[in-house]
């Protein structure tokens, strides 16, 4: 269904006649005359348009429009459009654990496999580190305190560095 704009007319098989009030993220606020005051989903199909208003002015952004501003958001801030890639001799090979016990079965992981969780590790860790930066109740101090843990976390992970492509993308700990 298209958005509707504020002054909207429209009929409801259960609600009859009304008129759109407000338009919310998902939801209208419609005055019926046989319900009075409703909100129903944007996305209801019993609602039918009887007669739009000319050059209505927009109310506010589309649920497409939220979702592309979020996917934004998220691609600027969080890295996920960086495409992190394997060291061309790790490719195909794979992760063999064994256990010092040969009784027991060991584990074979694909690199590729195992590079993306390490890569998703390192990703989680920066989402982290930003929402420590922007909380606003914690202490600068306390924010530091934080800060020198997911230092330290990446320092204990630069022996994956090997695994990646690109030294711009190695793990970093505390410098010296």
């Amino acid at each position: 269904m298209e958005e509707l704009a504020v002054g909207t007319r429209v009929k409801h098989p259960a609600y009859g006649e009304g008129i759109v009030s407000k338009s919310h993220l998902t939801i209208y606020e419609i005055f019926f005359e046989r319900g009075g005051k409703i909100e129903l989903t944007k996305y209801n199909p019993d609602l039918k348009i009887l007669e739009a208003p000319e050059n209505a002015p927009r109310t506010g952004l589309t649920l497409a429009e939220v979702e592309e501003a979020v996917s934004f958001v998220l691609d600027k801030y969080q890295g996920i459009t960086h495409t992190v890639k394997i060291a061309d001799k790790w490719k195909d090979g794979v992760l063999e654990m064994k256990p010092a016990n040969p009784d027991l079965q060991g584990k074979e992981v694909p690199m590729e496999v195992f590079f993306h969780k390490i890569v998703m590790i390192r990703d989680r860790l920066r989402v982290l580190e930003q929402n420590i930066n922007s909380h606003a109740s914690l202490s600068e101090e306390e924010k530091v305190e934080l800060q020198q843990y997911i230092t330290r976390a990446y320092g204990s992970l630069t022996t994956f560095n090997v695994l990646f492509a690109d030294k711009n993308d190695y793990f970093v700990g505390q410098k010296k």
